[in-house]
C-alpha cells in the first residue's frame, strides 16, 4: 500500500463516520416530530404551525444525507480496490475457474446484507432509474477539470454498482459525431429531482453553492443560489453561474428546480 494513498482513505472514512452521525441525529428528530403528531394531530391545524414544513425539511436532509454518503462509499471502495493486491496471474486464473461465479453471487449477497438500510435504498432508486435523465461527470479522477451532462441511464449493475448511461447530445465533429455512451460508477451520477413535482425539489438557501444546468445547454456548472423557488413563488432558482461574467458582473440567470441538484464534493472547475 502507498503511504501517499492512506491520507485520503482516512479522510473519506472521517467523513463516511461523520455523515452517519449526522443521519442519526436527523432520524431522532424525524422520530421526534412523528411522536408529536401522533400524540396532538390537531397542532398542525393550529394557525402558524410549523411541523409538516418542519417534517418536509427533516426528510430532505436526511435524503441529501443518504445521497452523500453513497457518493463517499463509492469514493472509498475505489480507493480501496485501487489498492488490494490482485495476486499473481496464476493465482488469478485459478480464481477465474471452477466455481468462481458461484463465489461473486454469494460475495455480493454477503455485501449487499452489510450496506447500511440507506445504501440499499439508495440501490433501489438507481435500479429504478433506467430511461431517466440524470447529470452524471462523464471526466476522469484525474482531469483537470470535471465535466457534467444531462445523459439517460440505459442500465445499472447492482453488482459492480455502474451506470450504463447515453449522451443524447450529438458530439462534436472532432469527436466522431453521433450519440456517445459511458459506463460510470455511482460516484459519477447524480439523479434530478421528479420534473412534475415540485415537492421533490431541494431546499437550496441564498449563497448555497450548487450544480445546475446552464440554459440552453445539456451541461452542468457550478452556480450560487441567489433565490430559492419558494421565496419567488415559482418553481425556477435564481442563480449566478460562476465564469459567466457579462459587462464586469454575473447575470442572474433563471433554472427550472428540475435541473439543480447538489454540488458534489471536491468539484474542479
Amino acid at each position: 500500500m502507498s503511504s501517499s494513498e492512506i491520507p485520503g482513505i482516512l479522510e473519506s472514512s472521517r467523513e463516511l463516520d461523520r455523515l452517519r452521525k449526522e443521519q442519526e441525529e436527523v432520524l431522532l428528530e424525524i422520530n421526534k416530530m412523528h411522536k408529536k403528531l401522533q400524540a396532538t394531530p390537531e397542532v398542525v391545524e393550529k394557525p402558524g404551525d410549523s411541523s409538516l414544513s418542519r417534517l418536509k425539511s427533516l426528510y430532505t436532509q436526511a435524503k441529501d444525507l443518504s445521497e452523500h454518503e453513497v457518493n463517499i462509499s463509492s469514493t472509498l471502495l475505489s480507493q480501496l480496490n485501487a489498492l488490494l493486491p490482485s495476486g499473481t496471474p496464476g493465482q488469478q486464473r485459478r480464481r477465474i475457474e471452477g466455481s468462481d461465479q458461484k463465489r461473486k453471487k454469494m460475495k455480493n449477497e454477503s455485501d449487499i446484507s452489510r450496506l447500511s438500510p440507506s445504501m440499499r435504498n439508495q440501490l433501489e432508486i438507481y435500479a429504478n432509474l433506467k430511461g431517466e435523465q440524470v447529470a452524471a461527470r462523464v471526466t476522469g479522477n484525474n482531469a483537470e477539470k470535471d465535466e457534467w451532462f444531462i445523459v439517460k441511464v440505459m442500465h445499472f449493475d447492482r453488482e459492480t454498482k455502474e451506470f450504463e448511461v447515453l449522451d443524447e447530445e450529438p458530439g462534436d465533429d472532432e469527436e466522431g459525431g453521433g450519440q456517445r455512451k459511458y459506463k460510470l460508477p455511482m460516484s459519477c451520477i447524480i439523479p434530478f429531482p421528479k420534473k412534475n413535482d415540485p415537492s421533490c425539489a431541494h431546499d437550496f438557501p441564498p449563497g448555497r453553492h450548487v450544480l445546475a444546468v446552464y440554459p440552453g445547454t445539456t451541461a452542468l456548472y457550478k452556480a450560487t443560489v441567489v433565490s430559492p423557488p419558494r421565496k419567488r413563488k415559482t418553481e425556477e432558482y435564481l442563480l449566478e453561474f460562476d465564469d459567466d461574467e457579462e459587462d464586469g458582473a454575473l447575470p442572474q440567470r433563471a433554472v427550472p428546480f428540475h435541473n439543480v441538484v447538489p454540488l458534489p464534493e471536491g468539484h474542479r472547475q
